[in-house]
Parts: C-alpha cells; sequence; structure tokens
C-alpha cells in the first residue's frame, strides 16, 4: 500500500486528498504485544475480531497468508491517546470496561496492573467463544458479558455491582454510546471524580472509520 506524504510532511491530509478508489485502506488496532529480537527485528501482535459482514480489516485477516503486505503506522506521539491507562499513585482499586475492540488493550492493563490491586473488570464480546484466558497478578473480578447469551447492557451490569471501598480509577473503552453512558451513571450516581476517569470512544454504531474522521475532520475544521 502507498501512503502519500504532502509538501508539509503531513502524511494524513495527503492520503485523506487522494479519491476514494485510489487511497489504500486504513483501519485502527491496538498493538497487544510488541517483542524485540537479538538481532534488531521487531514482532507486533494484532488481534483481529472475525464477524458476518465484516469491513476490509476483518475480509483481510480472514484470508491472511505468511508473506502478505501490510504498512503500519504506530502512534505519531509519545503520549498514545488511545490507550492512555494511567491509575494516579493514590489508586486503591480499577474499574475496567471494553468490548471487543478493546480487549487488548484491557487485556495489557490487567497484565501492566501490580500484584495485589484491587480490579472490577467487565468485558463485552457477541459470542461465548469470543471470551479468552487472561493472565493478571491483580486481585481481579472478571465478568464476561456475552451479547449472544443475553448480558446486560454496560451500564445495568455496573449499577448492579457493590464497588470495592476506597479510592477509584476508571478505564472505559468500545462503543461511543455505552462509554458515554457509562461515564454518565459513574459521574452522576456513583459520584466519580469525573478526573480519575479516563474514556475512550473507539467506535460508533452504524459509522466506518473513514465517516469517523471523515465527521473529525468537519468538527475540527
Amino acid at each position: 500500500p502507498v501512503v502519500p506524504v504532502d509538501e508539509n510532511g503531513d502524511w494524513f491530509a495527503a492520503w485523506r486528498a487522494l479519491p476514494e478508489d485510489v487511497r489504500a485502506v486504513m483501519r485502527s488496532y491496538t498493538v497487544r504485544a510488541q517483542r524485540r529480537g537479538p538481532d534488531g527485528s521487531t514482532e507486533i501482535d494484532i488481534d483481529f475480531a472475525l464477524h458476518e459482514d465484516g469491513g476490509p480489516a476483518c475480509r483481510w485477516a480472514a484470508g491472511a497468508a505468511p508473506g502478505d503486505l501490510l504498512k503500519a503506522l504506530g502512534p505519531a506521539v509519545e503520549d498514545n491517546t488511545a490507550v492512555r491507562f494511567r491509575p494516579p499513585q493514590d489508586t486503591d482499586w480499577v474499574l475496567i470496561w471494553a468490548d471487543e475492540t478493546a480487549l487488548p488493550a484491557a487485556s495489557a492493563a490487567l497484565e501492566w496492573l501490580p500484584p495485589g490491586m484491587r480490579a472490577r473488570v467487565w468485558l463485552e464480546v457477541q459470542h461465548t467463544e469470543d471470551r479468552q484466558a487472561l493472565n493478571t497478578e491483580a486481585r481481579a473480578r472478571i465478568s464476561w458479558l456475552v451479547r449472544d447469551e443475553g448480558a446486560p447492557s454496560a451500564v445495568d451490569a455496573v449499577r448492579a455491582a457493590e464497588l470495592p471501598e476506597g479510592t477509584g480509577y476508571v478505564w472505559i473503552a468500545g462503543e461511543s454510546s455505552n462509554v458515554r453512558a457509562l461515564r454518565r451513571h459513574l459521574v452522576q450516581e456513583r459520584q466519580f471524580d469525573r478526573r480519575r476517569i479516563t474514556f475512550v470512544g473507539y467506535w460508533r454504531r452504524g459509522l466506518s472509520e473513514e465517516q469517523l474522521r471523515a465527521e473529525a475532520a468537519t468538527e475540527d475544521a
């Protein structure tokens, strides 16, 4: 795939200026893990969710074979705003909610948590088979919300839970409307300090990534 660069060195503006039937398809993914070899080589792990009527990334992953090429563009800044999992030093426990699009980031966060840290975690997926074995040394209570099994919504699941005592930190990521609804619940009903809540809308129901980017560019303008 060819990703152009304009005269100011801005690849994104040049990419957007290309005709739709010419420019390379781009999708955003979380790097699940990264390894550097003794020879200087680098491997990264990326999780793809395969589903019916999937988009270009889903179709690519379904037919991928050794030797297929991708152009990978890493975060342009040191502070990766798509993850941003940073519990303050005085955190006694953490609350995590993520759907399947944020599952790699949530899984990495669980591995990163210090031993013994209390964590209340909800992970939403479509199918029973989408559940994964997770590694963590935290004292984590993990609930899988499987939509095929009639799981409650994010807000209903968290509202029904008894949360730990002490100073908490919240990280929620996934579909935008679910993230907003859960944040409202935590701030308005649970009286959480909004400064201790990190929330990231990874996608919006009914819109492709191209449509989201175009909408964001219009809002910026």
